[in-house]
């Protein structure tokens, strides 16, 4: 039986190759393409002469992503996530900074909307799966269950961001490009003259377009700065910045605080508007605790040892993950780590394979 595989495509290379290889394996696939209302005035303008609540449609011929249509000899389609994309990624983003967390809408944006709502809507026009250009590997195993593991190119390597996919998210997604390299993956576009829309690697946060974040946020939602003070951790003053969701922990540049050793931020006391610094002895910590878990496959019965990952550039760390409730959870590193950051997500490792991931609130 042939397999229909959708297949998101956003322009760059790893969608275009993913597609490729899929349809050369014998999948018979189809492009989706969503439409979060950030990009380019032309791609937003798709939708002008659309029904109202129009969920997905054709992608119309001038569309700059319509060349993938002869390159790959596939339909491609439109889909309109304007309204949940601000509702799930960008109330999100904004309400992190206002609580003196530090977002991963990457993170939330591959489990609510491209393998949650794209992935709904692809099986609504007949497709099994999903598959994504990500660097990361979904294995079956027995039960009915899946693994989460490690793509093989450790450069590139993507499975932090889809720790939070659950097993019926995993159930129905594909990473073609999991066990290849960003190198093979380049000459098999070169070998094809499969040319990408776009040559940008994908950016962080594709919504803060050429300006600083904190302009965003000024912008779409109402943060304006507000000064308060700078301390260190013996609460000494130190001076004034100007505004809070202008720093993260970890932070060096920026503070303005005049000083024999450097000064790192160490803490937002959002209660009380101060920006609390210290030297980066400060910055260590021997555990955090996460909520919002999603186990894979299973939560454990007891304590595990694990490596863990704080942040996506973070070198995995030993450390031992003790469950405290049903989604809540304690690690407690080997040796301290710097600069655990709530709003980030902590994700353990087992070996190549994912185990947990959960949100840093302490």
């Amino acid at each position: 039986m042939i397999q229909t595989t959708a297949v998101a495509v956003s322009g760059g290379l790893d969608s275009l190759v993913a597609a490729y290889l899929l349809k050369k394996s014998g999948h018979q696939i189809f492009g989706i393409h969503f439409v979060s209302g950030y990009e380019t005035p032309h791609s937003e303008n798709i939708f002008k002469d659309k029904e109202p609540g129009s969920k997905f449609f054709i992608l119309p011929d001038n569309h700059p992503l319509s060349a993938l249509k002869n390159l790959l000899g596939i339909e491609i389609w439109a889909i309109d996530c304007r309204r949940l994309f601000n509702q799930k990624i960008v109330e999100y983003f904004i309400g992190s900074y206002l609580k003196g967390e530090t977002p991963n809408p990457c993170m939330v944006c591959n489990s609510t909307i491209k393998l949650g709502f794209m992935l709904e809507a692809a099986r609504q026009m007949g497709a099994s799966h999903l598959a994504t250009g990500h660097y990361a590997i979904c294995e079956e195993i027995p039960q009915n269950s899946y693994f989460l593991k490690k793509g093989w190119d450790q450069s590139k390597e993507q499975s932090y961001f889809l720790a939070m996919l659950n097993q019926s998210q995993l159930a129905h997604a594909n990473f073609p490009l999991g066990r290849m390299t960003k190198e093979e993956v380049s000459q098999i576009a070169a070998a094809n003259k499969l040319v990408p829309v776009s040559r940008h690697e994908s950016q962080d946060i594709c919504f803060v377009k050429n300006q600083h974040y904190s302009k965003f946020l000024a912008e779409h939602g109402g943060l304006k700065p507000v000064a308060g003070e700078i301390v260190d951790v013996h609460g000494k003053y130190l001076g004034k910045h100007q505004g809070l969701h202008r720093y993260t922990i970890g932070q060096r540049r920026g503070i303005n605080s005049p000083s024999t050793e450097p000064y790192y931020v160490i803490r937002l006391d959002t209660d009380n508007n101060r920006l609390i610094v210290g030297s980066k002895k400060n910055l260590y910590r021997h555990e955090c605790k996460i909520y919002q878990i999603n186990w894979i496959p299973y939560k454990p019965k007891k304590s595990v040892r694990v490596r863990t990952k704080i942040r996506y550039r973070h070198d995995p760390a030993d450390s031992e993950i003790f469950p405290t409730g049903e989604d809540t959870a304690t690690i407690r590193f080997s040796h301290p780590q710097p600069a655990v950051t709530p709003g980030q997500a902590a994700v353990c490792y087992h070996g190549d394979r994912v185990i947990a991931g959960g949100w840093i609130y302490e």
